[in-house]
């Protein structure tokens, strides 16, 4: 049994997010072939999806391909490319047994346009599942997002449809990748490195963080289980004072 699985459910995160690094350090370590340590970060997704099933997450976004990932030399951007294609392949039989709703953000137009159909189709085949939903973060930068959403409102202000003293952060967030979804309750690196990355800036703004010296391909359920254990244990104050949210908990 998992160390969280006997929260309830008020404890648990209901958005988790992971930033997967760590894999060229792994495939370096244990001298594997080049490129070889994504794939055996392909294959560490798997328990982490069954997991967040499991215990009852509603959302799991993963951070596959960064908007900046692309300044990487051509044939790792080949492969990257590759194994996203054959990772939806691979999932879609998993997203049907487990009800699991697959969706993807990022920017598509620098994508195949192979890639780009492979992903909503996926998104159309299990757009009516609700036992969690698992997001592929694929050529996604967190700045390009805000951006994005910046210049949707910009649009409407420009053509008459919208007042630019109208917009304010609820406004703006309602145009962000992930609108309809829950905030990003926990953020985990693995791999070591102590930084946010351009990932979900936005859905993140009061993220509980959490990093580890784990690389990705070595990351378990186990240790993912040890740290919802821990989110259940702090105290999210929202700007409030511990004294506050002490009296709502005794006062609901």
């Amino acid at each position: 049994m998992s160390t969280s699985a006997a929260l309830a459910p008020a404890l648990l995160p209901r958005h988790i997010a992971i930033i997967m690094d760590g894999n060229n350090r792994y495939g370096k370590v244990n001298h594997l072939p080049k490129g070889h340590g994504h794939v055996a970060g392909k294959d560490a997704l798997d328990p982490i999806v069954e997991y967040c099933v499991d215990t009852g997450i509603e959302v799991l976004t993963v951070f596959a391909f960064s908007s900046e990932n692309w300044q990487r030399p051509p044939s790792e951007v080949t492969l990257l490319m590759q194994l996203l294609t054959s990772t939806i392949h691979e999932q879609m039989p998993r997203m049907d047994k487990y009800r699991i709703r697959l969706r993807f953000i990022g920017d598509r137009s620098p994508l195949s346009a192979e890639l780009q159909a492979l992903m909503a189709d996926a998104e159309e085949k299990t757009a009516h599942f609700d036992a969690m939903t698992l997001v592929i973060a694929i050529s996604y930068g967190g700045q390009w997002d805000i951006a994005h959403a910046a210049k949707q409102l910009a649009k409407q202000v420009q053509a008459g449809e919208l007042c630019a003293d109208d917009i304010d952060k609820d406004l703006l967030g309602r145009h962000v990748q992930l609108a309809d979804a829950p905030a990003v309750d926990m953020l985990i690196r693995t791999g070591g490195e102590y930084r946010l990355s351009n990932f979900l800036l936005w859905q993140s703004a009061y993220a509980e963080l959490f990093f580890t010296k784990t690389l990705w391909p070595e990351f378990r359920a186990a240790e993912l289980a040890s740290m919802v254990a821990e989110f259940a244990q702090r105290q999210r104050r929202f700007g409030k004072t511990s004294e506050q949210i002490a009296c709502a908990q005794q006062f609901p």
